[in-house]
């Protein structure tokens, strides 16, 4: 990951993490139903490695939102 986007990464993370928490679904839950390890899962989720698209878009599959909301980076 590119250490400028760095912060991006951390508010998709910080997005993930919210709308996870939201459904009442842990780490490992929804490592499960996204086909990742917990592990992985908690990276996306700290913004310590790089996400591909794919992979976001089984989340909001798995979260049942749209992928917009994971990218509404507030400040």
């Amino acid at each position: 990951m590119q250490k400028q986007q760095q912060d991006k990464y951390r508010h998709l993370g910080l997005n993930i993490a919210y709308y996870r928490k939201e459904k009442g679904l842990s780490q490992s839950r929804l490592a499960e139903l996204v086909n990742i390890s917990r592990t992985h899962m908690s990276r996306i989720e700290t913004a310590d490695c790089a996400v591909s698209l794919d992979v976001v878009f089984d989340i909001c599959d798995a979260l049942g939102i749209k992928p917009a909301r994971l990218f509404d980076f507030r400040e």
